[in-house]
């Protein structure tokens, strides 16, 4: 969530901010919004100090015999406790109006972000490894799995319907290995620490990392007022909120390995075939909480976190900075890692690594007092995929396929997969 006051004191580069994210200008209204609701917290102090006033002045008028005088401040206070009525009645209304806009706009793009409408905007920034051209017909991966016997879509439609998958044997093991190596990797070298968070969370955590309001199509509910999470970086995110930290507590980089459920709400028709876009998924999150003056380094220190692990996969991949039409609502800068996909022949998302500045720390409530003293500050959030598994797993099975349709295991995960150098028929 913003920040009113800079809203006020910047409307030119907030109304410019949002221009770049292809919304019209909002400064002029909030401003006014914000100016009634002050306005009403005014007349609302005012008329009850002058009640507690004429309150005590009717004991003295009474001591004093004045019963006219006594009776007409009586009056006086029954008037003022409808007019506070009607003032906490007005400031209520004027506060709900601002929050309600503010709760539903979203973070202010830093100043290097790509302006543009949508992914083609987007910047490509670096390349690692070469995309693989095979001396065969590349296959996509749920035809490699659905010939070897170890993934099947039609048995998960009949048990949940669309957008599951159910896999078997040596391939259900491939994605349990490189979920275990994703977690081994991040917190034996890059230090982060494992936490193992609910996967069913309330409105305030969800509201917390900027869920909701706006996206509530895109989560499932529960029959009891929870949420399934549709990413790690819920939990993780609001283990700080409503916290007062000390500085010498940050940076905090925690990582979890969980399934995610999503809607796709918005993605009817997109990616029907296979693993890509699924309503259940396994992804290794990352998230950091940090001061302001290191949250940007800690975006690239995180990117290159998630990059590590499709470097020692032996993937080819891209990175690219989103540009401000196809950056995420709580996000001030994005890098996404675009792995190569023999099968599609093409890149496709595998890891989204994010600075959120205070952003949604102002919507925990979540703190540091500096180490030089003066006023507590919100910290800044980050997160970032380490990456999504199932498609770590397409990557894998498209990378490594082998003309007779069978998969070679790569070095790094062998360790994890029990000698097995190769998947074949099951």
């Amino acid at each position: 969530m913003l920040d009113i006051r800079w809203i006020r004191e910047n409307p030119e580069a907030f109304d410019r901010a949002l221009g770049s994210r292809g919304l019209s200008p909002l400064a002029e209204k909030l401003a006014a919004l914000d100016e009634a609701r002050r306005g009403a917290i005014q007349r609302l102090q005012d008329a009850q100090t002058r009640r507690n006033t004429a309150s005590k002045q009717i004991g003295k008028a009474k001591g004093a015999g004045d019963e006219d005088e006594a009776q007409r401040l009586m009056a006086e206070v029954a008037s003022l406790k409808a007019l506070i009525q009607e003032g906490e009645e007005a400031e209520r209304a004027a506060e709900a109006e601002l929050q309600s806009i503010l709760t539903s706009t979203p973070n202010i793009p830093l100043d290097d972000v790509p302006v543009g409408p949508d992914e083609s905007a987007n910047v490509e920034v670096r390349r690692s490894g070469e995309p693989l051209k095979a001396d065969f017909p590349a296959k996509e991966h749920y035809e490699l799995g659905e010939a070897l016997g170890l993934m099947d879509f039609e048995t998960a439609a009949r048990i949940s319907g669309s957008r599951f998958v159910v896999l078997r044997g040596q391939l259900a093991r491939l994605e349990r290995a490189l979920g275990q190596f994703m977690l081994d990797i991040h917190t034996s070298e890059h230090g982060y620490t494992e936490v193992q968070p609910p996967l069913l969370v309330r409105d305030p955590a969800v509201f917390g990392t900027a869920q909701l309001p706006k996206f509530a199509e895109d989560l499932f509910a529960t029959t009891d007022d929870r949420w399934l999470i549709p990413t790690a970086e819920v939990p993780l995110t609001n283990l700080v909120r409503e916290r007062l930290l000390e500085e010498g507590e940050l940076p905090i980089r925690v990582t979890a390995l969980t399934p995610c459920f999503r809607s796709e709400a918005g993605s009817a028709g997109r990616d029907t075939r296979g693993m890509l876009r699924q309503h259940q998924f396994n992804k290794v999150e990352m998230v950091s909480i940090t001061t302001p003056d290191a949250s940007l380094h800690e975006l690239e220190r995180m990117t290159t976190c998630a990059e590590t692990i499709l470097r020692r996969l032996g993937l080819a991949y891209r990175v690219v900075v989103l540009s401000t039409g196809d950056m995420g609502f709580a996000a001030r800068k994005t890098h996404d890692i675009e792995v190569w996909l023999p099968g599609q022949d093409t890149y496709r998302e595998i890891s989204s690594c994010s600075v959120c500045g205070d952003f949604q720390a102002r919507r925990m409530d979540a703190r540091f007092r500096p180490a030089e003293g003066g006023s507590t500050r919100y910290v800044h959030t980050l997160n970032g995929s380490g990456v999504a598994v199932g498609r770590a797993l397409i990557a894998v099975m498209e990378t490594y396929q082998q003309a007779d349709g069978s998969i070679a295991v790569p070095d790094a995960l062998k360790p994890y997969m029990g000698g097995i150098e190769t998947i074949g028929q099951a």
